[in-house]
């Protein structure tokens, strides 16, 4: 596992702590699941996919109704 040392700031160290607190986890597993979640994000392909197909179902609606 590699370390990879992070600069915060008081407040964000203090927001981290306390909704850890509150949710039963350390700091350590606070970043390690929001950076889980940011690497979880689907990609730009996926979103112009879902955009194209949320697109044509407007237009299908459209002409169904």
């Amino acid at each position: 596992m590699i370390n990879v040392p992070v600069s915060i700031s008081d407040e964000e160290m203090r927001w981290l702590e306390a909704l850890g607190r509150r949710e039963g986890l350390t700091v350590e597993q606070m970043v390690r699941l929001g950076i889980n979640d940011f690497i979880g994000q689907p990609d730009d392909a996926f979103h112009a996919a879902a955009k194209r197909v949320m697109e044509k179902n407007a237009d299908l609606y459209r002409r169904l109704s």
